[in-house]
């Protein structure tokens, strides 16, 4: 009996801890920001490389419909990829254009699904890529 109480008890803590973890920054206060609403304080470094500034504007010709301006989500519509889970260590380059070119199955955010993205070759999806990854580390993501 002890056992089965103790296990319910660690798995709670363990279930709220998975949750605070996978909150969207700036969602630490109960009140939900409104449909649509930028999820996430986004910092846009001063100067970008040459590459950060094409994948700049390739981010915002096919990636800020849904993922908003900066890549700071839309409370509604799609996470923010300025966040911890998007860090190279656990989402790598890769996995980048894997999403733009297969889409993602729902697994870390209460989204849905990603379709793939339509128009954008891997050169694109690289330059996006060294955007996102230059923002993400002027934001202390690394």
């Amino acid at each position: 009996m002890k056992r089965a109480v103790l296990f319910f008890v660690v798995l709670a803590v363990l279930a709220g801890a998975y949750a605070i973890w996978v909150r969207p920054q700036g969602q630490e206060d109960a009140a939900a920001p409104a449909a649509g609403a930028a999820l996430a304080a986004v910092t846009v470094p001063d100067s970008l490389s040459e590459n950060g500034r094409i994948g700049e504007r390739l981010f915002q010709a096919k990636c800020a419909t849904c993922h908003g301006a900066n890549a700071a989500g839309q409370q509604g519509i799609a996470p923010p990829l300025i966040h911890k889970i998007y860090e190279p260590s656990h989402h790598a380059d890769e996995s980048f254009h894997r999403a733009v070119t297969l889409g993602v199955r729902a697994h870390h955010w209460p989204f849905g699904d990603m379709p793939p993205v339509e128009g954008l070759s891997r050169g694109d999806v690289t330059m996006i890529v060294a955007y996102v990854r230059e923002v993400q580390a002027a934001n202390g993501i690394r």
